[in-house]
Parts: structure tokens; C-alpha cells; sequence
């Protein structure tokens, strides 16, 4: 009979272990490190600080709400930042006005670039969706072939040079603030309250679950698994492109390979949050944690003034740790049955 119970306990430890470890590493991790540069350093806990950390994460934090779609369905989308760096050299080169356009005399030119640019955004994300739902690409490869497409477009407009002309709707939102809080930030919570709302109360949300949890399942369920797949994709590049547009204006320019950091960045936020690599698990609210461990991490060890190549080293072993446990909690999952 003990024998039974402890087997019974055992068991449920393993399950429980399951279907949380996720979730609390990446918070237990955040306390950590809020604690540990609380330590090291009195202005790590200011409001002045924690709103530095809002900001230099809001880019990051909107990428990173489509990569958690795309993700949730097992797929992967490596040309978030090369399409985010496209579509803000887009907008500012949608904007150069010729000369018989008078910016002054005709503002909406301005909305019309906006318009423009992320009619590009959503028609590089069919691109990607078309491949891998229709032909049969690997989003591996894929979003692969996608961001030497959008880095080409980058290097096509600007040629080498460095555009700093963007729609004043941009640049309020890029640099503005609304009681001391930046646009930016704003947008990044817009986002990532809708993405939740989205995945967790509608039907897409369910289906976008059901696709990464069990792809034959929810084929005989009846979803339909090739327009989700695509759908997320395309989510993904107008996300991208959204934060490509607010991010040139929060940096002050565009230029070729801007936003080549983003890429490992959104990625990583997504991934040490506890959102599984291996679809149907996860979600916004491990996002947003992912991006605090990040935000924190970053402002961190600038504080300290730790050597930057050693930041990139701890960055990189945050985000092993974070793999591991990640690939450790689907195996306990799957033993567990």
C-alpha cells in the first residue's frame, strides 16, 4: 500500500513538474536578478529604471508577441528582424517626398506611407505563409530564404546610406511620451494584451493551440491546420513590421542591419518565458516574463559596467539554461503521459 502511494506521489511530482517547470523557472529566474542588481546597485530599483527597462524591451516585446503564435504552432520565423529592418527603411523611403509633394500642404502623405509599408509587411508574410502551407518549405528554411529576401530590400532602398525622414505619426510614437510614459511602450502593452485575449478567448487562439499540441489531431478535429500555419506567419511579419516602423523612430534612423540583434533577442524572450519549442504550450504571459528576464538581465549588467563581452557570454548560457529545461519538460510530459 505505501508502495502504491509514493508511486502515486512520484507520479504526480513528475506531472507537476510537467506542466510547470515552465513557468516557474523563468519567474524564479527574474527574481533572482531583480534582486541580485537590487544588491549591486541602487539605481537598478527606481521607477526612473524600471521604465527604462519598459522601453529598451517594447521593440522586443511586440516581435516578440508574433514569434509567440508562431511558436505555439512548432513553427519558426528566422526573418522577424530582417523584415522589421525592411519595412522601417520602407516607411522612411515611402516618405521622401518628391519635390512636387509638399509634406506641409499634404499630411496624410504621411498615413498613406504607413499604409503602404504595411501592406509590404503583410505581403512578405504571405510570401512566407505561401511557401510553407502551399509548397511545403520548412519555416526553417523557409523564414531562412525570407530574411535574405527583406535584408536585399533593405540594402536595394538605402543603398548603404542612413534614412532619418519618417511620417510624424512614426516618430511620435518611436520618441514621443503620455505622462512620462513612452508611445512605445504603450503600443508594446496594446499588443500584448490583444495577443493574450486573442489566444486565450477565441476560437483562433484554441485552434492555434490544437495545431501545435497535436497537428493530426486537430487535422481530424477539422481545423484548418495550412490556414492557422499561414496565419501565424503572417502575424508574425506584420508584427515585425509594426515594430520596424516604431523602431527607426525610437532610434532616429534606419539604416541596413539595424535590427540584427532582434532577432536572438525576441527569440530568446519567447523561449525563457517557457513558451515550449515544441508547440501547444506557452503563451503571452511567459512572453512577457521572457522580456523582463531580458530587459532586466541587460539593464543589469550595464549597471555593474560588466564587460561586454562577457554580457554576451551570460546572455548565452541564460539562454542554454532556458533549452534545456525547455527540452527537459517535454520529456517529462511525455513520460508522464
Amino acid at each position: 500500500m505505501a508502495d502504491t502511494t509514493q508511486t502515486t506521489a512520484g507520479g504526480g511530482l513528475r506531472k507537476f513538474l510537467a506542466e510547470q517547470m515552465r513557468n516557474i523557472a523563468p519567474v524564479f529566474t527574474l527574481l533572482i536578478l531583480i534582486v541580485f542588481f537590487s544588491v549591486q546597485s541602487p539605481v537598478f530599483f527606481t521607477v526612473d529604471n524600471a521604465l527604462n527597462i519598459l522601453a529598451n524591451s517594447s521593440i522586443t516585446g511586440i516581435i516578440a508577441v508574433g514569434l509567440t503564435f508562431v511558436i505555439l504552432t512548432a513553427e519558426i520565423d528566422l526573418s522577424v528582424a530582417a523584415i522589421a529592418n525592411a519595412i522601417g527603411i520602407t516607411v522612411a523611403y515611402f516618405t521622401m517626398q518628391p519635390e512636387y509633394v509638399n509634406i506641409n500642404t499634404w499630411p496624410m502623405y504621411g498615413i498613406f506611407a504607413i499604409i503602404l509599408t504595411l501592406l509590404a509587411a503583410f505581403g512578405l508574410g504571405s510570401i512566407t505563409a505561401f511557401g510553407v502551407t502551399v509548397i511545403g518549405i520548412p519555416s526553417f528554411i523557409m523564414t531562412l530564404a525570407m530574411m535574405q529576401i527583406a535584408d536585399g530590400v533593405s540594402a536595394v532602398l538605402v543603398r548603404g546610406q542612413i534614412a532619418y525622414n519618417f511620417p510624424e505619426f512614426i516618430t511620435l510614437i518611436g520618441s514621443g511620451r503620455l505622462f512620462g510614459l513612452r508611445y512605445s511602450i504603450i503600443v508594446c502593452i496594446l499588443f500584448l494584451v490583444v495577443a493574450h485575449i486573442v489566444l486565450k478567448y477565441t476560437r483562433f487562439g484554441r485552434y492555434v493551440y490544437m495545431v501545435g499540441g497535436n497537428r493530426e489531431a486537430a487535422e481530424y478535429s477539422g481545423v484548418n491546420v495550412r490556414l492557422i500555419i499561414a496565419s501565424v506567419m503572417i502575424i508574425s511579419a506584420v508584427c515585425s513590421g509594426i515594430a520596424g516602423m516604431i523602431g527607426v523612430a525610437y532610434f532616429g534612423s534606419a539604416q541596413q542591419n539595424g535590427f540584427n540583434d532582434f532577432l536572438l533577442t525576441a527569440i530568446a524572450a519567447v523561449v525563457l518565458g517557457g513558451t515550449s519549442l515544441f508547440g501547444g504550450r506557452g503563451g503571452i504571459g511567459n512572453t512577457v516574463v521572457g522580456l523582463l528576464v531580458l530587459g532586466v538581465l541587460n539593464n543589469g549588467l550595464d549597471l555593474i559596467q560588466i564587460d561586454s563581452f562577457l554580457k554576451i557570454l551570460i546572455r548565452g548560457l541564460i539562454l542554454f539554461a532556458a533549452l534545456v529545461i525547455n527540452v527537459y519538460a517535454q520529456r517529462l510530459k511525455e513520460a508522464s503521459g
